[in-house]
């Protein structure tokens, strides 16, 4: 069967643009957590959030991309761009239809909409943007990353809130299953403006006050921007082409759906896992670490570490949860653990859950806390639940040499 192999990773995150400075402060336990600074939020009953704040996207795109797009958009464009470069390929070196570009968006191009309504209501039909067609759109950063490096091959868009980044990698191997050499993946986020804030409140799962996945006196996560965008090839394809070599295998891919409330069936997120692990061709004793989706809703919260203590037995396996210091960053929130998953296998350490400093007996989970954990990683399983009953899991393997 086809191996899909990562061979590019790029990053937007809060706490770090590009791998390399993403995963140094994540080992480290460098947080991107703050104040919002976007507008005055001192009226909001929640006012942290993970800002990527060092990112000026004219220093990373061309001037005539910079009226057309949102800032999500500019941010997977850049991460697109360094995943490519990263993976030392050069798409006019390929075929077109050859490539495809297959991301996930929960959000929506926020900024860019809120922008041009009000141009609409002060100004004008006149002064709203042409660009508004569709730079609001779920399926733009698939577009424009499609059109910017004349990727032809088949693409899409997916929308699964916080799982659908590892649905679009999921999707993705198939992708190269089916005979596409090279596929852009992953996902990217951001809705920090004024009405966008509101909408991240009305879920009811936003913290006032700090995000303890897991922990006792939990409160809910905290939201936050960016993500990452992963070059996947067909491995044969890679060495064909002259690539220096992988950060890893997408070896296992899993969705469910959970049940309606009030069902007496279970939520779907350990068959998710099970599924995944299932396709891997690996038992649960052979996984290293799990990369949990870790909401911070206590009632969620126990799900998952009963979905976690029923696949792998009780403190049966390591889990982290690096998004503390990011924040759930929804679509872009899956592919950035995936990346940290893979780095946890290049490196043989895994990041500790920053700010926790323990669980509940009862959770039966071996939460890694307070400092990383060296260790040999060859196998990893991330988790993540999208609002709404999404389930999903990806499980990655280091790379055959």
């Amino acid at each position: 069967m086809t191996v899909a192999v990562v061979t590019g990773l790029g990053v937007v995150a809060p706490n770090g643009l590009g791998v390399e400075e993403f995963w140094k402060a994540t080992v480290d336990g460098v947080s991107g957590i703050g104040e919002i600074t976007r507008f005055d939020a001192t009226r909001y009953p929640a006012r942290l959030a993970g800002q990527v704040q060092d990112f000026t996207a004219k220093e990373h795109l061309p001037a005539r991309l910079l009226p057309q797009t949102d800032v999500s958009t500019q941010m997977a464009l850049a991460a697109a761009d360094w995943a490519l470069t990263d993976a030392a390929a050069d798409p006019a070196a390929l075929t077109d239809f050859d490539m495809g570009v297959v991301t996930s968006n929960a959000l929506g191009g926020f900024e860019f909409t809120h922008k041009e309504f009000r141009k609409l209501w002060a100004q004008g039909p006149q002064y709203v943007s042409v660009y508004e067609s569709f730079a609001w759109f779920y399926a733009v950063n698939t577009g424009q990353i499609s059109i910017r490096h004349g990727m032809r091959g088949p693409s899409k868009a997916l929308v699964a809130e916080q799982a659908g980044g590892l649905d679009a990698i999921g999707h993705a191997r198939r992708t190269i299953r089916g005979g596409t050499r090279l596929v852009m993946t992953g996902g990217v986020d951001s809705a920090f403006d004024p009405w966008g804030w509101v909408s991240h409140l009305s879920s009811g799962r936003v913290s006032p006050t700090a995000y303890r996945p897991f922990a006792a006196d939990a409160t809910g996560y905290l939201p936050g921007e960016g993500g990452a965008i992963l070059v996947l090839e067909d491995a044969d394809a890679a060495r064909e082409r002259g690539a220096a070599g992988a950060y890893g295998e997408i070896a296992g891919y899993a969705s469910t759906f959970d049940p309606p409330p009030g069902s007496p069936r279970p939520p779907g997120l350990r068959r998710a896992a099970e599924l995944a692990l299932a396709d891997a061709g690996l038992e649960p004793g052979e996984i290293d670490v799990v990369f949990a989706d870790a909401v911070g809703v206590p009632e969620l919260d126990r799900q998952e570490a009963e979905a976690i203590a029923g696949v792998f037995g009780p403190g049966g396996v390591p889990v982290t949860a690096p998004k503390v210091l990011t924040g759930r960053l929804f679509a872009g929130g899956g592919p950035l653990d995936v990346v940290a998953a893979l780095l946890s296998v290049r490196d043989g350490v895994i990041p500790a859950t920053a700010g926790v400093d323990g669980v509940p007996a009862d959770c039966r989970i071996d939460l890694v806390c307070g400092q990383p954990r060296y260790q040999p990683v060859t196998n990893a399983l991330v988790l993540a639940r999208g609002k709404w009953g999404y389930n999903a899991a990806i499980v990655v393997r280091a790379a055959a040499h």
